[in-house]
């Protein structure tokens, strides 16, 4: 009856709705028991029907207010590249005489610019020695001290970011559409630099191969970088391998054959070619390079034979969306144990530029367990300058000047009607002066049917865009964004990168955490689909999250696992630590009764950086998977547990209470959690002396019982100059700026304004670390133990509850490329600092 009659609710809704009252009835029943406890309640016989009104607006007030955060549609990267909407602006080519191949082994650097190499990782004190198991958890969870980008491969043209193996072999991907998103931004910004039309336009990119001894199969894509200083691709784009990758275990491979006939592919690789003597005398030193890296293995192989292996794997990989062309149009990579089910083979396809990834030897048959790439959605927005200044008109879509934005921000309504903001709260609504607070907007047609309405508009319940030829491109927030009172200044423009993987004969995908949805992910896309927005990875604090959807939640992984019965199990690690949209789509595979599972990856920048896992099994692939970023760290004993935790034990006494009644009615419990009230006024470090004047006794009693004690520690500091952690960090140069890069960012969050430690930086996270000794954080003991909160990282008054993207870290990057990683990154500098505080011995964090 909560519904007004006629009012046609989707089952999933009503059953929300069903159990929110269920819910509030059994609170509203013990409310009326409680109260019949106090003489000046209703008595014991009462009915607690007089609340029962009240429950028809309870569903609503209980939800999440959606209006705070975006969906794909108000997203200008995902709206331009779903469904293929930009896919005649990208069509990549591997030019086969831009092919080189490298001595992984040795490490050297001859890899041409932008290839990168195999730098090791040094300790905390910047040396090269790995010391011990202490040490290299150090490495892991620290980093180096230093700022990882100061690399003198940075000086030499290379790429100072990549980690891992190096690359077996690097080519060029050119852009060959004949219109390309370059040349759009020139028609939509005037393009005095050159004709749109001409090669001034061109978007070149590298492709790198990296391949593990374990099977893992690395595919990195980045931008050609220009010479120049003034050149908007001179440098790098920012990336994290040495934040996230788990080096010491990323081992390469020690065999590689190469199959290929292409010819200026073959001519590489073969002992004699089809010149004369005299040529393959002169370049004999040469292809002996090519037998010593390969160990002679082509020796063995001749051309028709190699053509057998590609045309085989070739028509194993063909589709109606990808058919086979010729022999030539291949290159192969066979590493492994040869014959048995850990031989692997990556084949790239030169043009179309795509990858497909193949487990066991050439008697295997079927399609390969991965493919990327070969339905055409590859896309690589290059850096480019938005206007042109050397001649010739510069359009009518300028850049807005801060005035501009005022103005038009000015002709919003005045949401707050002149009240003065004292503050915000954790749903980002406004704390006003006198005491109110800002009430969400209520409108005749709610947020979610308007973004139901418009993404119908786009996909026609079909999960398909308007064809190009319906359209014009979509050209909106290539620059600047806004969303609600949020302006995105977007120096760098445009960014954005994104390709489709295939999983063959496969209707079971798991991974992309954290969704409030199943397990098993369901369709975004294509026909029937299950949700009509897809995945979205962007660490959010999303207030009363909603069940069975595809919103961002806290944390997020962008791995996916396909299990097959057909094709056993197999995964993809796609490593962009920006905001990321993924779409799922299941499709019938032409003659056939089996499905293939496709997934549609769109990041707002960060470069493409796919890790291929093999498997075949679940086992194995996440052993893989350890071996790239990581191993789960065994949790101290006492963690395993049960944990005491509300809002808010109120002093010394109410926790003794509760300790009391545990030992009273001898019911196990392990941890007592203490929230942010223990503080002094909300600050980190310290505790309210009034309320908590015992703190060590108060440990030290919990201790000799076998409890622990947690407190909460935030990464937000209080902006107060008299408390002592931020007058340090503040002196120091230790928060993350805003985005003129000269000053300290002011957010909102539970102290009131505070400030933001930059944790990509590795003196942060050090200095952070410190903080943790007991000399420095008084009143902890070894009983002490940290909960880590607020870490999206959550900003009250920010968009999306969160940062804007355009702050910069220490090292002048802006928040948008390393958004999800600063959780991660928070975490570990504190693990770091429990472990410090315990020198010489060997206590495990928590």
């Amino acid at each position: 009856n909560a519904f007004p009659s006629g009012l046609q609710v989707e089952p999933k809704i009503r059953n929300q709705v069903k159990s929110s009252i269920m819910a509030t009835n059994t609170l509203l029943i013990l409310t009326g028991l409680l109260l019949s406890t106090n003489q000046h309640a209703p008595t014991a016989t009462s009915s607690p029907a007089h609340f029962l009104p009240s429950l028809n607006i309870l569903p609503v007030a209980m939800a999440v207010d959606r209006s705070k955060f975006r969906t794909c549609h108000q997203t200008s990267f995902c709206r331009r590249h779903r469904h293929g909407k930009s896919k005649s602006l990208y069509d990549y080519k591997l030019d086969a005489g831009s092919v080189v191949f490298h001595d992984w082994k040795s490490g050297d650097e001859k890899e041409p610019s932008g290839a990168g190499g195999g730098a090791g990782a040094s300790g905390l004190d910047g040396s090269s020695s790995r010391g011990g198991l202490l040490s290299s958890l150090s490495r892991r969870i620290m980093g180096h001290l230093g700022d990882h980008h100061d690399d003198d491969a940075a000086k030499n043209g290379k790429d100072p970011y990549v980690r891992g193996p190096s690359p077996i072999m690097t080519a060029n991907l050119i852009n060959v559409a004949p219109f390309t998103s370059s040349a759009l931004t020139a028609q939509t910004y005037g393009n005095g630099c050159g004709d749109a039309s001409s090669g001034d336009f061109e978007e070149s990119l590298q492709v790198s191969v990296h391949l593990h001894r374990d099977g893992v199969a690395r595919v990195r894509i980045k931008e050609v970088l220009s010479d120049g200083k003034e050149s908007v691709r001179s440098v790098p784009r920012w990336t994290s391998d040495e934040l996230v990758l788990n080096e010491e275990e990323m081992i390469a491979v020690e065999r590689v054959q190469v199959i290929s006939v292409n010819p200026l592919v073959y001519d590489k690789l073969s002992g004699t070619t089809e010149r004369g003597d005299e040529e393959n005398e002169q370049e004999g030193s040469e292809k002996q390079n090519y037998f010593n890296i390969f160990g002679g293995a082509h020796k063995a192989l001749p051309k028709k034979e190699m053509e057998t292996i590609v045309t085989s794997l070739a028509t194993r990989a063909s589709s109606p969306n990808n058919p086979f062309k010729n022999s030539e149009n291949y290159i192969v990579l066979s590493y492994g144990t040869p014959g048995s089910a850990e031989e692997w083979k990556l084949m790239l396809q030169l043009e179309p530029f795509a990858v497909f990834f193949f487990r066991g030897g050439m008697d295997a048959m079927g399609p390969p367990i991965i493919a990327a790439g070969t339905s055409g959605l590859t896309h690589f927005e290059v850096r480019r300058p938005k206007e042109c200044t050397s001649g010739g008109s510069t359009g009518n879509k300028r850049k807005l000047t801060e005035g501009e934005v005022e103005s038009v921000v000015d002709e919003d309504e005045d949401r707050h009607k002149g009240k003065e903001i004292v503050g915000y709260w954790e749903d980002g609504l406004a704390i006003y002066a006198d005491g109110s607070r800002e009430e969400r907007k209520s409108e005749d047609t709610t947020f979610a049917e308007k973004v139901s309405e418009e993404i119908d508009d786009i996909d026609k319940g079909e999960g398909r865009s308007r064809r190009l030829d319906e359209t014009d491109f979509d050209t909106d927030g290539l620059w600047e964004e806004k969303f609600g009172d949020h302006w995105d200044s977007k120096p760098n423009g445009p960014m954005s990168v994104g390709m489709e993987l295939t999983f063959p004969r496969s209707n079971h995908l798991f991974g992309l955490p954290e969704h409030a949805s199943s397990t098993q992910l369901k369709t975004t896309t294509g026909n029937n689909h299950y949700y009509k927005e897809p995945y979205r990875l962007y660490n959010l604090d999303v207030f009363e999250y909603e069940l069975d959807e595809t919103m961002a939640l806290y944390g997020h992984i962008p791995l996916v696992v396909s299990q097959s019965t057909r094709t056993g199990t197999a995964g993809a690690f796609w490593f962009n630590p920006t905001e990321t949209f993924v779409d799922v789509e299941e499709v019938l595979e032409t003659e056939s009764t089996d499905f293939e599972s496709r997934t549609h990856f769109m990041s707002e920048s960060g470069i493409v950086d796919l890790f291929l896992l093999p498997g075949p099994d679940p086992a194995t692939l996440y052993g893989q998977y350890a071996r790239l970023t990581g191993r789960t760290s065994l949790p101290p004993m006492f963690s395993l547990g049960y944990h005491q935790c509300r809002w808010n034990y109120r002093d010394e006494a109410d926790v003794y209470f509760v300790h009391s009644k545990f030992e009273e009615l001898d019911y196990p419990y392990d941890v007592l959690w203490l929230d942010i009230e223990h503080t002094d006024g909300k600050r980190y470090f310290t505790w309210d002396d009034k309320l908590f004047p015992n703190p060590t006794a108060m440990q030290e009693k919990l201790g000799k019982d076998g409890r622990r004690m947690v407190t909460i520690i935030d990464p937000h500091i209080k902006r107060d100059p008299n408390y002592y952690i931020h007058k340090e960090a503040t002196s120091l140069g230790l928060y993350v700026k805003d985005k003129s890069g000269n000053k300290d960012f002011d957010g909102w969050c539970w102290p009131g304004s505070s400030s933001y430690l930059d944790f990509t930086t590795a003196k942060v996270r050090s200095w952070w670390a410190d903080q943790f000794h007991y000399d420095k954080y008084k009143g902890s003991t070894p009983e002490l133990f940290t909960w880590n909160d607020m870490n999206e990282p959550s900003v009250f008054n920010g968009p999306e509850v969160s940062m804007q993207k355009d702050l910069l870290n220490l090292n002048k990057c802006e928040h948008r490329e390393w958004h999800n990683l600063y959780g991660m990154l928070f975490h570990r500098s504190t693990s770091e600092g429990l472990i410090r505080r315990n020198v010489g011995e060997n206590v495990r964090p928590f």
